[in-house]
């Protein structure tokens, strides 16, 4: 009996592991409380030696001391701080009243307000509760589909998973110890591939059922001119010049950089011109909304004034943010400090930065900080001890025994990972799962940037499945339960039910599927934004060594003899 255990010490530890997640016990505990005891039994079967623990003293160093870990709070923070100054409410009503005399405007306008709570927030909960919040009373008053009303929210939310400066990515790449920084580039495609997919879904229905997705009427647009006219003519006009001001910088950004002093030698990334481009596009739009507004020209319509003022702060906070990563000017967590910095300039701006929010925005980055350390804490613990009795050999059999090879790996991984995420945070996925996998990974030589935004794709669509997913449930708890009536129109608006939250999800867990297989299918979606691979050639590596010269006349012929200069 002694003898099996000690065999098949790895499958039992990992069994007894998910049997202690089931009883509802706290994950960083578990894992601890795993691996010392898993590791005082091997030790007692003589498996490991006795002082092989002598190196967890160093590993929770490694913790403490990995400083990429505290992008979290930092961007945490700046979320909170946006989120909690009313951002998402000024988003909302902006862009609404951009959209809304379309039908599906509405609709439109929270994917693209979900996208940038999510390039600015990078937390689900913050960005669902927010537009739930705002947004769906909207939609239910003016007699959207309740179940498309619910799916877009739920569904616009979770772009915080995939979109940067997104908290599971920063995880992702720890785990999986790939740069940060290239895991933001390698998601961009695919993330705002699925928002354009969002967009074209919602102008489908628009044709094919335009009861469900009502356009909003005169009486709900607020910005307007004394004329009449409703202003989009001047911010389409705005919209114009910024944007040939965009394409002009991006074909002629190495000229510039020449006129401003760079190196001529130097080539100029993709990336690099499409980061200026579009600084320089929203800056510009930013600086003749301010010429108009203080040289009293108005020149602009009140809705492209308002769209500018409320737009361009949170756009040029992104751009600081990711821009400064994707040129390698700051690493994540010098990115993170400068959001943070950034959103409480904002809130400060907009007279909304109080001690309470800021107490809040401090209180609630802590609690996220601790929780990701102590976990990250027990997963060490078990990690040192399933190595130790040969865990990752026994994984590694395991899925060597699947029929497919590697496509048949990655399709058992991304199912198994889809079930956990409705279940699991992703933080505990992340902690326990993706160590496991890393040597299988290695073994398969598949791209490990790849696979990261697979995973973080699939925890996006994890969290809208029904009954699990965490983006229905943090809608549930803000959507109308009973019967009330409307402050505006005076009518009965008639309670959310929940089977309407779970029918609208449906389509869009879909639409995040077919996503999913794309990249599967063409890896290029995802690879793309990282540019052109170097691959080392080591067969034209010259390893041969040229022979030293002494000179045996001066004492201490051991020294090799200098060439003249």
């Amino acid at each position: 009996m002694t003898s099996f255990i000690a065999a098949n010490l790895a499958p039992i530890m990992f069994g007894s592991l998910l049997l202690f997640l089931f009883t509802g016990f706290p994950v960083a505990f578990a894992l601890a409380a795993t691996g010392m005891t898993f590791g005082w039994i091997a030790v007692e079967l003589g498996v490991v030696p006795g002082q092989f623990f002598g190196a967890l003293p160093l590993r929770l160093y490694g913790i403490m001391a990995n400083d990429v870990l505290l992008a979290i709070p930092f961007f945490t923070f700046m979320g909170l701080v946006l989120e909690r100054s009313r951002m998402a409410e000024d988003l909302l009503d902006t862009i609404g009243q951009v959209f809304g005399p379309i039908r599906g405007g509405l609709a439109i306008a929270v994917v693209l307000v979900g996208a940038m709570l999510a390039a600015t927030t990078g937390v689900v909960a913050a960005s669902v509760i927010s537009m739930g919040l705002i947004s769906l009373p909207i939609m239910l008053r003016y007699g959207y589909n309740r179940p498309l009303a619910a799916g877009v929210i739920t569904a616009s939310g979770t772009l915080a998973q995939i979109i940067p400066p997104s908290i599971v990515l920063i995880v992702i790449a720890d785990q999986l110890g790939q740069s940060v920084g290239e895991m933001y580039k390698a998601s961009f495609i695919p993330a705002f591939m699925l928002v354009g997919i969002y967009v074209i879904a919602i102008m489908v229905l628009a044709v094919w059922r335009p009861q469900w997705v009502p356009a909003l009427p005169p009486s709900a647009l607020v910005y307007h001119e004394e004329n009449g006219n409703s202003g989009h003519k001047s911010l389409g006009v705005l919209t114009l010049i910024s944007a040939i001001a965009g394409a002009l910088t991006f074909n002629f950004w190495p000229q510039m950089k020449l006129v401003l002093g760079g190196d001529p030698t130097a080539v100029t990334p993709t990336d690099e011109k499409v980061v200026m481009a579009l600084m320089l596009s929203i800056g510009l739009a930013w600086l003749l909304a301010l010429m108009d507004k203080g040289l009293r020209l108005n020149l602009l319509s009140t809705l492209a004034r308002r769209v500018t003022f409320v737009l361009i702060p949170p756009l040029l906070l992104i751009f600081l943010v990711l821009g400064t990563i994707f040129l390698g000017l700051a690493t994540p967590t010098e990115g993170g400090a400068m959001g943070a910095s950034g959103a409480v300039l904002m809130a400060w701006a907009r007279g909304r930065l109080k001690g309470t929010l800021l107490k809040q925005a401090l209180d609630a980055s802590m609690r996220l900080a601790i929780f990701v350390m102590f976990v990250l804490v027990g997963s060490t613990i078990f990690a040192l001890t399933f190595q130790a009795i040969d865990g990752p050999i026994w994984v590694k059999a395991l899925f060597a025994e699947l029929p497919g090879g590697t496509l048949g790996f990655l399709l058992f991984v991304n199912t198994l990972i889809f079930i956990l995420g409705c279940f699991l945070d992703f933080f505990e996925i992340a902690f326990i799962l993706l160590p496991l996998l890393l040597p299988v990974l290695k073994e398969m030589d598949i791209n490990l940037i790849w696979f990261g935004v697979m995973v973080a794709l699939i925890l996006q669509t994890s969290f809208l499945t029904p009954p699990f997913g965490f983006a229905l449930f943090y809608l549930r708890s803000v959507a109308p339960g009973s019967d009330y009536t409307d402050k505006v129109t005076g009518q009965r608006i008639k309670a959310m039910k929940t089977g309407d939250i779970y029918k609208g999800s449906i389509a869009f867990v879909i639409l995040q599927l077919i996503m999913v297989v794309a990249v599967m299918w063409q890896p290029q979606i995802i690879l793309y934004g990282l540019g052109e691979q170097k691959v080392l050639d080591v067969d034209s590596v010259n390893l041969s060594i040229e022979p030293m010269a002494f000179d045996d006349d001066e004492p201490g012929a051991a020294a090799p003899k200098m060439p003249a200069e």
